[in-house]
């Protein structure tokens, strides 16, 4: 495993995926997944379809889902993802050591 993905898992809400880590939300009415993949250095921001989940945990009013996806995700462009929650996402990447410019970068 990546050194970034361990310090990553180590935030709320994280989970190991290969070369990738994992971690989803909840708010608002949208329910977004976002992975960071370790060998690109990217961040990428998915939708997650209605009616996946198996539990939820509120952390800084922001609730963190551990989901089971069954429907088919979608990606959304960076610029539609609400700041705070790209703040939060360059928060935990800086805490696990990892640069949180790599949030703004383009695929």
């Amino acid at each position: 495993m990546h050194d970034e993905i361990a310090a990553l898992v180590r935030q709320e809400g994280w989970r190991a995926e290969g070369a990738a880590a994992r971690v989803h939300y909840d708010g608002g009415g949208d329910r977004v997944a976002i992975e960071f993949y370790a060998d690109a250095e990217r961040v990428l921001y998915w939708t997650v379809p209605e009616g996946s989940g198996t539990g939820a945990e509120t952390r800084s009013g922001v609730t963190t889902a551990d989901t089971g996806t069954t429907g088919t995700a979608a990606p959304i462009p960076r610029e539609t993802v609400p700041d705070p929650l790209r703040r939060r996402i360059r928060e935990d990447l800086d805490a696990a050591g990892v640069d949180p410019d790599v949030e703004r970068r383009g695929v």
